[in-house]
């Protein structure tokens, strides 16, 4: 077992899709939220379960430009795309997936997540250019997926010419089943992607409710989840077996997608961390042509190092500028770190005066 980052783990190299992720060069493209499936483990956040809606990583699309853009602004090498089921909306994701291509070259690796599929479906997507294609099938259907229509689907995927693989979650209490599954994925030839149980806000009672509890009071994990996938992956298969931590998506692929977009996104007055968040002072008031002109003249703030930003009402600065004029402004101040994401979400705001 070769271990990973953060408690991942593979028995060989990963495929090329997980690779890219590790390295956050991937987007995620949330193509619609609308499945069919009814997996009790979704973790699907309650603003895109059941609805038809598009995000490229955090940003909402609402035209091509926008799944272009962040793509460019992450220097993505790839795209995932999810949902819910994205075989809900297969013209759509035909869409993009030449979109990407046409924009980005086919060098540009796309893979994509579905609990469904007709030959017909599966066809058109390898068709328009889809790289690669993982399968999730119910764990119902884990220890009986010789004849069932996820092996006709993984068929189909094969003759369609992409590399094919399954990928579901760790039930800690379904660890036969689980192991059946690899053993078909083995005897087929499929990689196969194992993913750390978790609690989200959508799932927590019907995980709660079957007996599933978090792994620490720090972790929304489940406990045994990654025991019952390390058994797993030091089995000896000739396929890859990869496993996937809660806490490597979060704190590796993520932190290193957050880290390409910072950079370049980044103000020359932003600080960025280690931990590819940025630091800048912020200064509240209703006038801010006033609170700028005030301190570009009277303090002589040099240009570089301060912006009026009116989509969010405040004005920008360098945080350690701020932090010397700060008692003497009688406009709020602020120190904030904030996520190079979409939304700008907020870690921590300091009050400065």
């Amino acid at each position: 077992m070769i271990l990973l980052p953060n408690g991942s783990a593979t028995n060989k190299p990963v495929v090329r899709g997980c690779a890219l992720c590790e390295e956050g060069a991937k987007m995620v493209l949330f193509v619609t939220g609308i499945c069919k499936a009814g997996c009790f483990y979704c973790p699907l956040s309650s603003e895109k379960m059941d609805r038809d809606v598009v995000f490229a990583d955090e940003m909402p699309v609402r035209s091509d430009e926008d799944v272009l853009l962040e793509a460019k602004l992450i220097d993505a090498r790839g795209t995932g795309i999810t949902g819910g089921d994205p075989m809900e909306s297969v013209d759509r994701v035909v869409h993009y997936i030449r979109l990407l291509k046409e924009n980005f070259g086919e060098e540009h690796h796309i893979h994509l997540y579905t609990a469904t599929g007709s030959r017909d479906k599966i066809f058109k997507l390898a068709d328009a250019g889809l790289d690669e294609i993982r399968f999730h099938p119910p764990p119902e259907l884990w220890s009986k997926m010789r004849g069932s229509i996820y092996e006709r689907r993984i068929n189909w995927a094969r003759e369609a010419g992409m590399d094919v693989g399954i990928e579901v979650p760790v039930l800690p209490d379904r660890k036969d089943e689980l192991i059946a599954l690899v053993r078909f994925a083995n005897e087929i030839g499929v990689f196969v992607n194992l993913n750390e149980l978790e609690f989200s806000e959508t799932n927590y009672e019907a995980l709660n409710a079957r007996g599933y509890e978090p792994k620490s009071e720090v972790s929304s994990a489940v406990k045994g989840s990654e025991e019952v996938a390390y058994e797993i992956v030091k089995m000896p298969w000739d396929i890859v077996v990869h496993y996937c931590s809660s806490s490597f998506k979060d704190g590796v692929q993520m932190r290193r997608r957050l880290m390409r977009r910072a950079k370049n996104i980044k103000k020359e007055y932003e600080e960025l961390t280690e931990d590819a968040t940025l630091i800048l002072g912020v200064i509240e008031g209703s006038n801010l042509n006033e609170i700028y002109r005030t301190l570009r003249e009277e303090y002589e703030v040099p240009e570089n190092m301060i912006a009026i930003n009116l989509e969010r009402k405040r004005v920008e600065i360098s945080p350690y500028i701020l932090e010397e004029l700060a008692p003497e402004l009688p406009w709020p101040a602020y120190e904030v770190e904030e996520y190079p994401t979409w939304d700008r979400l907020q870690v921590e705001r300091l009050r400065l005066n």
